[in-house]
């Protein structure tokens, strides 16, 4: 358990980063607490600016003795905790320039369904396979958790099946439904997440979900589970659908690459990368681009032509694909978010449109 007590200084700033709807909380020397509303950050009102020993006592606050220790001994450390039944809090601690600095982020107990989050179709269909490895991508702060969150808790609701997450920290909390469900954080429950997945298969998982795949170990694992007659979910940092299979690639040698494309090609189910867009009256929304594992695709993974994959995307609407400029264009068409916003979270710009194609005189 976590010290943070009920009236102590940090459980106030979470109290008003909830009630003010916002994500995050950042607490950092020479200026005031800061709240992260609908993406952008605002001070605290009220709040003065804090000083180096003002963020020493707030982190104090926060940690047990044995986080205490490795915080000494690196001046960097991931830590979570609930708070007040409301929320489990995702916290970083770093060091900049000899300051203490925190990071906060805020998920509330309540996992949204699919449904919630307006996820694509897709993704419904990908939880209902016994076998084959789902990458959820996209760039820091994006909602890949939540998203992952709301597939395990379906496939948690629908099936009766084991499940095993490995976390670095443990976000949402699963309660065993239909599923059993068990959560392995890295730190407290294992090691590292190369040694986790390297027990996975001794566990009796059906599902496994790999907070994120950081490193050639962790990729080799999630593959090898995900060829073996398991579900795999993972997330991975990249900017693109295509470009998420080429980091995975590219983290093996030279030599044996070749062979990793055949065993991607073969486990892949489907990749779903996602942005976080702000909304016109307040509030984000995501926009999605999708690529489903057909037999187009596996081909050009074989042949090392990921390049190429965009092209796949942009003609397989019929089998549930479509580009994010896709995604975009429907956002912006329908009033729900500026031209401005969703070009600036586009690698390919001058494909959103912002009117409605027509064919044969009538719109789209």
């Amino acid at each position: 358990m976590n010290g943070l007590a009920r009236g102590s200084r940090v459980d106030g700033l979470l109290e008003e980063l909830w009630n003010a709807g916002g994500t995050d909380l950042l607490l950092t020397a020479g200026m005031p607490p800061q709240i992260r509303v609908h993406g952008d950050l605002h001070p605290v009102l009220g709040e003065p600016a804090l000083t180096h020993d003002n963020t020493d006592e707030l982190l104090a606050e926060l940690l047990t003795p044995a986080q205490t220790d490795a915080w000494c001994n690196n001046y960097e450390l991931d830590f979570s905790f609930s708070w007040r039944d409301e929320a489990r809090i995702r916290g970083n601690a770093f060091s900049q320039r000899g300051d203490t600095t925190i990071a906060l982020r805020m998920i509330p107990s309540a996992i949204p369904t699919m449904a919630d989050l307006g996820l694509p179709p897709i993704l419904g269909d990908f939880a209902r396979r016994h076998q084959g490895l789902v990458l959820v991508t996209g760039p820091t702060g994006s909602g890949k958790s939540t998203t992952l969150a709301a597939v395990i808790d379906q496939i948690n609701t629908d099936r009766a099946c084991h499940i095993i997450t490995v976390e670095d920290p443990i976000e949402y909390v699963h309660q065993h439904k239909r599923s059993a469900v068990n959560q392995r954080e890295v730190g407290s429950d294992t090691a590292s997440f190369p040694d986790a997945l390297r027990s996975a298969l001794r566990e009796d998982p059906d599902v496994l979900l790999v907070g994120e795949m950081r490193d050639l170990e962790s990729i080799r694992f999630a593959l090898t589970i995900a060829e073996t007659g398991h579900l795999v979910f993972a997330t991975l940092h990249t900017n693109d659908t295509a470009q998420s299979l080429a980091r995975i690639i590219d983290v093996f040698p030279p030599e044996q690459q070749a062979q990793v494309r055949v065993q991607l090609a073969a486990a892949l189910t489907g990749v779903v990368y996602q942005r976080l867009i702000p909304r016109i009256g307040g509030g984000l929304i995501a926009a999605y681009e999708v690529m489903v594992a057909n037999t187009a695709i596996r081909n050009l993974i074989k042949e090392g032509k990921t390049h190429q994959l965009r092209n796949s995307l942009v003609t397989g609407h019929r089998e549930g694909m479509v580009t994010l400029e896709q995604s975009l264009s429907t956002l912006v068409q329908a009033g729900v978010v500026q031209y401005d916003d969703a070009a600036a979270r586009s690698l390919y710009p001058k494909d959103i449109e912002t009117r409605p194609r027509l064919r044969a005189g009538v719109p789209a």
